[in-house]
């Protein structure tokens, strides 16, 4: 459980991060038209990260990318999956910008407002308020999706209730604790989020 907490816990962190840069890059550009080779480089990073196997990537970093390097399979694992997460995050938000009325970006230039400054008090905001319950399905799919950590070393838990089956040679115990656990884990989550919206919502 220590594991799984930690993967997802920094995995969000840098989905986050990565998601929020590649989309305000992208809308960058459709804006200005300018960092066009950075935008044609986040599409590229959205477009492979969709289209391949979340656990192809991950054996890719750790069997391929990073098969020579002794850093600890955990670190690789966030990388995998905060990378991967990315790329959703990256079209959530892209969503949630393009869905702001365009009046509004007009109305922030005529008040003299820069790019960032109108991202950051007119757009942003609203956007984040909109794809709030989409951005809160996203976190929920990447904390079961560290159950595949188990294929490069990572003993989280359902890595350990496959050891644990694999000595007692019962399946059902070790099998059922890890559903109730992530059970437990997305129902925290989905109060978490369903409370953020809310204060967001409420313009708190």
């Amino acid at each position: 459980l220590r594991f799984t907490l930690i993967i997802a816990f920094f995995s969000v962190l840098l989905g986050l991060f990565l998601g929020i840069l590649t989309s305000i890059i992208r809308d960058y550009y459709r804006e200005t038209k300018k960092l066009k080779f950075l935008s044609k480089i986040c599409d590229a990073y959205v477009y492979v990260i969709r289209g391949t196997p979340t656990i192809l990537q991950l054996m890719i970093l750790y069997y391929v990318v990073f098969k020579s390097s002794t850093l600890s399979p955990i670190i690789v694992g966030i990388l995998a999956f905060g990378i991967n997460s990315g790329a959703y995050v990256s079209e959530i938000f892209r969503a949630g910008f393009e869905g702001i009325d365009k009046g509004q970006r007009e109305a922030s230039k005529t008040l003299g407002l820069n790019y960032i400054r109108t991202m950051r008090y007119v757009i942003f905001p609203q956007a984040l308020a909109k794809i709030f319950p989409a951005l809160g399905n996203e976190i929920i799919t990447l904390v079961k999706e560290t159950s595949i950590a188990g294929y490069i070393g990572i003993v989280e838990l359902i890595k350990a209730a496959d050891i644990i089956s694999s000595r007692t040679y019962d399946y059902f115990f070790p099998l059922v604790v890890s559903a109730i656990v992530y059970l437990l884990l997305t129902f925290i989550l989905s109060k978490v989020m369903a409370y953020g919206e809310k204060r967001l919502n409420h313009g708190v």
